[in-house]
This record gives structure tokens, sequence and C-alpha cells, in this order.
């Protein structure tokens, strides 16, 4: 009879892990794709400020030698601030 608890017992605290670890998981899964996107949406960023830099020669500079970022208006970074904050 003891063993016979034992075994209920044992399977009720696995059963309940086998919930947790599939919670983790979905949660996991989750995440990883939060995180896909902003990496994505940071790629983005990163290739508009290189483009904006490439264009920002030495007469665009201003006077602390800063080139300026607001040189063009490119759709790429109203998506990805739309997108971050639609989240």
């Amino acid at each position: 009879m003891f063993l016979c608890l034992r075994y209920i017992e044992m399977d009720r605290i696995n059963s309940k892990l086998y919930l947790q670890n599939c919670y983790i998981m979905a949660e996991n899964e989750r995440l990883r794709k939060k995180a896909e996107v902003l990496n994505q949406e940071n790629q983005q960023l990163l290739n508009e400020l290189k483009h904006r830099l490439s264009q920002a020669g030495p007469s665009n500079n201003n006077d602390n030698g800063i080139p300026d970022l607001n040189l063009t208006n490119c759709s790429s970074s109203k998506n990805a601030s739309s997108k971050s904050k639609k989240k």
C-alpha cells in the first residue's frame, strides 16, 4: 500500500513538472520569435545608420564633428519605430 501511494504521488509530481516544462518551452519559443523580430529591426536600423553616415560627408558635419543623421527621410526607420510601438 505504501508503494502504491508513493507511485501515485510521484506520478502527480511528474505530471505537474511535465506541464511546467510545456509552459516553459512555449514561453521560450515566444521569446525566441520576439528576439528574432527585434534583431531584424536592429539590423534595419544599423543599415540605415550606416547609409546615413556614408552620405554625411565632411561638408555635412556640424561644428562638433558629428555628422547630421537627419539628412534623409527613410521610411525604414518609420516602419521599425511603428512596429516597436505596436508591441
